[in-house]
């Protein structure tokens, strides 16, 4: 079981990299800084929109609108944070 939940704890932590990954290429592809004609880029960009957008997605649909400002990536790290801390330490102690 605990090799269950280091695999859990795993994949959470390297989803919060690929939020964060997404959350600088958008601003990036904001500011014009990378080139988006260019292949390789346009394939980054759109592998990490293809595993956020469904996680973001709803939460977006459920915010009010803030002019612009997307707070949902914030609000993903922090149910990811509650999800591993509640494995921790409640979880993760039971299980002999």
């Amino acid at each position: 079981m605990r090799a269950i939940l280091d695999v859990v704890l795993i994949a959470l932590n390297l989803y919060t990299y690929i939020i964060i990954a997404a959350a600088i290429f958008s601003w990036l592809y904001a500011f014009n800084i990378v080139n988006s004609s260019n292949q390789v880029i346009a394939t980054i960009g759109q592998m990490l929109y293809n595993l956020t957008e469904p996680v973001l997605r709803p939460i977006r649909r459920m915010m009010p609108n803030l002019g612009g400002i997307d707070i949902s990536p914030i609000i993903v790290l922090l149910g990811i944070i509650l999800i591993q801390r509640v494995i921790v330490m409640y979880i993760y102690p039971n299980v002999f």
